[in-house]
């Protein structure tokens, strides 16, 4: 989806958070059960190459835009995630085995029911102007995004935060208004970065932070200059001498800068150019798979929709291999109608995977009480690059079984907020996220603003609320796995598709081997972790 073409719904409106934004951020959210309390690693990740200090890393990214600002809760596109990534540091990071190592937090505990959650700073931290971290800045940079007045796009993942506070300098706890057994990976959100305060309020303007890489030069919608901070407190850590980000948003642009050498790194590679890109011996394909997921959403309340019977013929009338083939052309995963990605440590293993079978969508239709069925199916390449194509493939499918989907093609351009959730059928996406609470709170559950086929099944609804602050492994898997299975039999979504990120780079840069298992560009934080080859 193109982050100039998405608008806000009204329901966006009433949470003051923008679809696109909430997208974005919530692939950060990955899940904990327990406390923790880990070291830091001391060394460059596990891999054959050998890290080597200085260099430039420059980067040509998609999203960027004018309007960009240092201010965290305003971050919305790679651009500024990526960037400023570099510039801060939040309490906990998220590592590249999806786990959560402490960073500016040297460890963190949760009471037994996940209510209070208590987080011990690392000592020696200092901020890039020398002043020294205390708990006083992350008070007040957790509360930049908090109260009725923020407009920070991170609002609402701190929902949960009845109060924030200091105990002494080096201690900060955390009251929830009930258990959350995620909220430690919470805090890795990449709009909660920890700034230094000012007359007790974050000093978000100077764009001074922790982080690996001082701010040289910023430029919205343009370029950023990034130098590496000479006293960084992190071993092991922030290699290149210097990085530089241009905000090139045509795909075909970014290509050939990466193929003439004016940058290292790409992102969002069209994927009808990869297998071009491959026969490059300088450069290297990225794949990062179950970034984010593909919907045909059905608003269950709308009278054409409300039938099971209805929903479950459409499901089976699909072929997910072809579209995976076909529109992604390779790079993704089948789906099953349900919002957890293959590889998540909550996927239900023993769900049987739904296949085409026309006879089968034949036999619900007759469930239904009728023989045959039409419906109009609103679509977009606003929802994702070949939405238009994906649908038009689903139409010839769905003929087998006597169904004839009407396919709408709708402008890119207020498609968000005048056509999703508001018309029966149409085309979605989402950002992955890897805590399965956070996916299905704001996509699934009763009354989520992003609920985007109004589904209210009870029992889901119950089992949402006891998993979320239950801390027994095991019991909360027996949870997620019901919860899946009830999206896919009874849900409204049909989720054919799991898309991966796809990005690029030249020989000329390193990583270990091993990049993280979300979002894009090892977790948005390649400008730290990799280094010139």
């Amino acid at each position: 989806m193109s982050d100039n073409n998405n608008k806000i719904t009204q329901a966006m409106h009433d949470s003051g958070l923008p679809r696109r934004d909430f997208l974005k951020y919530s692939a950060a959210a990955v899940a904990v059960a327990g406390a923790f309390s880990m070291g830091l690693p001391q060394r460059g990740w596990a891999g054959e190459a050998t890290p080597k200090a200085g260099g430039v890393l420059r980067m040509g990214l998609a999203g960027g835009s004018t309007t960009d600002s240092r201010d965290p809760g305003s971050w919305s596109d790679t651009f500024t995630f990526v960037g400023f990534s570099a510039v801060y540091n939040t309490l906990s990071e998220i590592g590249v085995d999806g786990t959560a190592i402490p960073e500016l937090a040297e460890r963190w505990e949760s009471s037994p029911d996940a209510r209070i959650w208590t987080f011990t700073l690392r000592q020696g931290v200092t901020f890039h102007n020398g002043k020294t971290l205390d708990a006083g800045d992350v008070v007040a940079s957790i509360g930049h995004h908090l109260g009725d007045k923020s407009t920070s796009a991170a609002k609402t993942v701190l929902g949960d935060v009845a109060k924030v506070s200091a105990q002494g300098n080096d201690t900060v706890v955390f009251e929830l208004h009930s258990g959350n057994a995620d909220f430690a990976y919470v805090v890795a959100d990449y709009h909660l970065v920890i700034m230094p305060a000012k007359d007790g309020a974050a000093d978000w303007q100077a764009g001074i932070g922790t982080g690996g890489y001082r701010l040289k030069g910023f430029e919205p919608g343009v370029r950023m200059d990034l130098e590496r901070s000479p006293d960084y407190w992190k071993a092991g850590r922030a290699h290149f001498a210097s990085a530089e980000l241009l905000a090139i948003a045509d795909g075909a642009a970014r290509v050939n800068a990466l193929v003439t050498g004016q940058v290292d790194v790409i992102n969002k590679v069209d994927l009808k150019t990869v297998a071009l890109l491959k026969r490059n011996p300088n450069l290297v394909i990225e794949e990062t798979k179950g970034a984010q997921h593909y919907t045909f959403p059905m608003l269950t309340d709308s009278q054409q929709f409300q039938d099971n019977n209805i929903r479950l013929a459409l499901k089976h009338a699909i072929n997910r291999e072809t579209l995976l083939a076909s529109v992604l052309y390779g790079y993704g995963q089948i789906g099953n109608d349900h919002p957890i990605q293959p590889g998540s440590r909550f996927i239900n293993s023993a769900l049987e995977q739904r296949g085409y079978d026309p006879d089968k969508a034949r036999f619900y239709l007759r469930q239904a009480g009728v023989d045959s069925l039409k419906v109009r199916l609103q679509a977009s390449d606003a929802a994702y690059t070949g939405a238009v194509d994906a649908s038009v493939l689903f139409k010839e499918q769905a003929r087998q079984a006597g169904i004839d989907i009407d396919v709408v093609r709708e402008p890119a351009d207020g498609f968000f907020s005048n056509v999703w959730m508001k018309q029966p059928f149409t085309t979605s996406f989402w950002y992955s996220s890897l805590t399965a609470d956070r996916m299905f709170s704001i996509g699934y559950a009763k009354g989520a603003a992003w609920n985007e086929t109004h589904w209210d099944n009870a029992r889901f609804n119950q089992l949402l609320n006891a998993a979320r602050g239950e801390m027994n492994a095991p019991l909360r898997q027996e949870m997620y796995n019901e919860m899946q299975a009830l999206c896919r039999d009874e849900g409204g979504a049909i989720v054919p598709l799991f898309a991966s990120s796809v990005a690029a780079r030249s020989k000329r840069v390193a990583h270990g081997g091993l990049t993280a298992p979300y979002g894009e560009l090892d977790g948005l934080r390649l400008i730290e972790r990799w280094w010139q080859a």
